[in-house]
């Protein structure tokens, strides 16, 4: 019984001294994850809104110029699984899209503030607002539904841009 008395009171001792080596600002502190979720008792207060300047399309690059942006702008994304979904969809698909489509998908990718909605859309965890509901996005969730159950853990290598479209 003193063995474990000793044990523990030096145990205390040590951790003690550790913390006391940390920073003054973190001593004294609870040590939590913090994790800004959905929680109703959260009045987010301390968030901060960046406004963003809206979204316009771009009526003056040509349709090569807008499937090469497009195609950056879908591997370059603020989020890995976005990068992995959107820059295969890409890949697969916006060759063959027409000019109206290329415009959808713009606006798609761009206009939301915030990748996980696009993600959340797309993989149906969340409905899309109305003015995603359109063919583009259709096309997409199709995707995201891997029906062939591909392998998709990276995004593709950058070969194929120097293909002949099909």
């Amino acid at each position: 019984m003193a063995v474990a008395t000793v044990f523990s009171t030096s145990t205390r001792m040590l951790v003690l001294s550790r913390h006391s080596r940390l920073s003054p600002l973190l001593r004294g502190t609870s040590f939590k994850r913090f994790y800004r979720g959905d929680s109703p008792t959260d009045s987010q207060k301390d968030m901060i809104e960046i406004p963003l300047p809206p979204w316009q399309e771009r009526t003056d690059e040509s349709i090569e110029t807008k499937r090469a942006r497009l195609l950056y702008e879908s591997r370059k994304r603020g989020m890995l699984e976005n990068c992995i979904l959107l820059s295969l969809f890409a890949k697969e698909h916006l060759q063959h899209m027409t000019e109206k489509e290329l415009n959808l998908y713009d606006r798609l990718i761009n206009e939301p503030s915030n990748d996980w909605d696009i993600y959340y859309w797309a993989t149906e965890a969340k409905p899309a607002p109305e003015i995603f509901e359109n063919e583009v996005m259709a096309l997409l969730r199709d995707f995201a539904k891997n029906k062939n159950k591909e392998q998709r853990l990276r995004a593709p290598d950058l070969e194929y841009l120097f293909e002949k479209p099909r």
